[in-house]
This record gives C-alpha cells, structure tokens and sequence, in this order.
C-alpha cells in the first residue's frame, strides 16, 4: 500500500512524473467506477430478477429487472458481436487519448470525463461478454423513460459534460493535433 501513498502524496514530479501520477490515479477511479456498477447490477439481481418493481418514488422513480440484449436504451437487440467489437475499440482509444493527453490542469475535466465513459463501457461490456445481455434496473416511469444502469449514467452524463467541454471549454485549443503526440500534431519543419 505504500505505493498508493506515493500516488497520493506526491506532488514534486516532473512532467513524466505527474504524467505516471495522473494516470494511476485515473486507473483507481476507472476501477473504483467499475466495481460500484458491477455491484448495482449484481445487487439487482439478486433483489430484483422474477420479482415485482421495488417503487422508489410513486408515479416517478422505480427498480425494474431487465436483461437488455441491446444498446443503450435498448436499441439494436440481439447484435453482441458488434457491441463487443465496438466496446473494446473504444476502451482501446479511450487509453490511448488519455496517454498522450497532457497531464495538465486544463484536461483535468476532460480526462474525468474519458474515465468515467470508459468505466460505463467497460461495466456494459463486461456484462455482454461474460451474460450475452446487460442488466438494467432503474426506471424512471413519470416520463415512461427507457430502464437504464449505472454504467449507462457515466456514459451519458459523461457525454454530455464532454460536448459542453468541447463546446465552450475547449473551443479555442489549435484544433487537430493540439494534444502532444496526436496525430497532426505539428511536428515543425513546415514552411
């Protein structure tokens, strides 16, 4: 546990340094954000699978056992392989973003906001992988809102912090390649 210490504490690194810091604190939260939607889901299992709605909020908020053989909100039933496909690729760049993504203050939000999708894709992806479906349990019945998991919040919500990011926070960083590393990063030499 010493090393978690160190993760923790230390804050006088340089830029590789802070880089290696950044990304194991990154990988605690990954984790961290994973277990909480594998236990949600396990938890609806055992307290929800063939039983009735556990109603929350009347007329509003409620528990509901679904396997879903979809996508989000259940749309594409029945297409595992494409998901799977699709979720590992995405994990794939999502990890290689946040590598060459700089480690500086100003992409702290941005780098959250990769974690935190990252952990609802894995959560999802697990669950198709290891079940051929995903479980869902809550529902929101006021609006008649398609039945959803934990890991479909980090998902969504992080999509929507990360178009408000790239809409107003990031707007003005030099466009294509702004991130060190990335492709169409200028490299100098040009004229």
């Amino acid at each position: 546990m010493r090393w978690v210490r160190y993760i923790l504490m230390n804050g006088n690194e340089n830029k590789k340094g802070l880089k290696i810091r950044t990304l194991a604190l990154e990988l605690m939260a990954f984790v961290l954000l994973l277990v909480l939607d594998i236990m949600t889901k396990l938890q609806a299992v055992r307290t929800l699978q063939g039983r009735d709605d556990v109603i929350l909020i009347p007329g509003t908020l409620q528990l509901h056992y679904l396997e879903n053989r979809g996508a989000a909100f259940g749309m594409l039933q029945g297409q595992q392989s494409f998901f799977l496909v699709i979720g590992l690729a995405f994990m794939f760049a999502a990890a290689w973003f946040l590598i060459k993504l700089p480690a500086d203050k100003k992409y702290a939000a941005i780098r959250a906001v990769i974690v935190a999708v990252s952990a609802g894709a894995a959560g999802n992806l697990i669950d198709r992988a290891r079940m051929g479906y995903v479980v869902d349990f809550i529902y929101f019945s006021l609006i008649d809102f398609p039945v959803f998991n934990v890991a479909d919040i980090y998902v969504t919500v992080g999509t929507f912090v990360a178009f408000i990011l790239v809409l107003f926070v990031y707007k003005e960083d030099e466009g294509p390649g702004a991130f060190e590393g990335c492709p169409g990063e200028d490299k100098g030499g040009g004229i």
